[in-house]
């Protein structure tokens, strides 16, 4: 199988007020470190921001004990539509997958918190245990155990591992997310009858590899994959825009994006949006892409090319200089803790 992805970079998440829900989700799940925070025009997303361009902030904050980060949207000129009650199955991302290495731990801390509503631990003979986390705004985080860590530290919880995404069509999203992304080991698959509807599950993973800057911190990859059937499962983000709250897009950390777009196109995939030279955000840049799922659910690329180590003096690291697949060492790594949410 192709190795063009390093690991989940971020899930977006539009939100009405981005400061105040970064310190939200510092609180919930110790995304405490600060990779950017930048203001600009969404000027190449306008297909999906109905033909107009927009002023937006975006905030990318990380847990480092692994894992992937949140990307915090807010419009500037716009006020965001509400999201909508998601039910099981609806096309587009259900929930984010966030890692806990004691789940015990994190449920009876999660309990505590008014801000969210957690689940019973669930002990799923088919796809295992794992509790449900939902915030003030309706966005469900499914919480799993782990043993993949990139650094022990004083919270419970890791970052983002993967997303719960609904589909219409199992086999050609099976395609799409094996065979074209190459998340291609199956976890589990089985069927269930919940409230009159049968219900089709498929979990996914790819193994951190070993390849690229960021796989030490980025670590493994879960998907999980769900079909309704016995009714026409709604598109979440049906008469909305790209950036209104919720979960926007899913975004995976790619090694080589020419060699993955002429992949992708191989296969009758095609990039819906790329800004082909380095695109700047804060003090990071990077080539960011989109190519959507069989059902339209976003999925962008992002080729990094210049991430900032210690903003404080100054000290960027240009991986255009250096080869793609040579991870960076884990203490460079480390000293983006010294970038805090405040």
């Amino acid at each position: 199988m192709h190795q063009f992805l390093s690991g989940i970079q971020q899930v977006g998440i539009g939100v009405t007020d981005a400061p105040a829900a970064m310190h939200t989700y510092k609180h919930l799940f110790g995304m405490d470190v600060l990779i950017f925070d930048d203001e600009a025009k969404a000027a190449l997303m306008t297909q999906y921001t109905g033909g107009s361009v927009y002023n937006r902030r975006a905030i990318l904050t990380m847990n480092l004990q692994g894992g992937g980060g949140l990307e915090i949207w807010q419009y500037l000129n716009r006020t965001p539509l509400e999201s909508q009650p998601i039910e099981v199955g609806d096309l587009g991302i259900n929930a984010v997958i966030l890692k806990s290495a004691n789940l015990k731990s994190s449920h009876a801390r999660l309990q505590k918190i008014k801000e969210i509503e957690v689940s019973a631990i669930v002990d799923c003979p088919d796809s295992g245990s794992h509790f449900w986390a939902t915030d003030a705004n309706k966005n469900k985080f499914k919480i799993i155990p782990s043993q993949d860590w990139f650094q022990s530290g004083n919270h419970d919880l890791g970052g983002v591992v993967g997303g719960v995404i609904g589909v219409s069509n199992m086999e050609k999203s099976l395609f799409f997310y094996q065979n074209v992304i190459g998340i291609d080991t199956v976890l589990y698959d089985f069927e269930y009858n919940q409230d009159g509807l049968s219900y089709h599950k498929v979990g996914l993973s790819k193994k951190a590899t070993g390849k690229g800057a960021f796989n030490k911190l980025l670590g493994d990859v879960t998907i999980e994959l769900v079909q309704v059937k016995g009714k026409v499962a709604k598109k979440i983000y049906e008469n909305r825009f790209w950036g209104d709250c919720g979960f926007i897009h899913l975004c995976f950390d790619v090694l080589d994006m020419d060699s993955l777009k002429n992949h992708a196109e191989s296969n009758h995939y095609f990039f819906t949006v790329d800004s082909n030279n380095t695109f700047e955000m804060d003090n990071a840049s990077g080539r960011f892409c989109y190519v959507e799922d069989p059902d339209g659910t976003l999925i962008e690329l992002v080729e990094t090319h210049k991430v900032p180590i210690l903003k404080k003096i100054g000290w960027f690291l240009d991986l255009r200089k250096r080869d793609q697949e040579k991870p960076l060492p884990k203490w460079m790594i480390k000293i983006l803790a010294l970038s805090k949410v405040k």
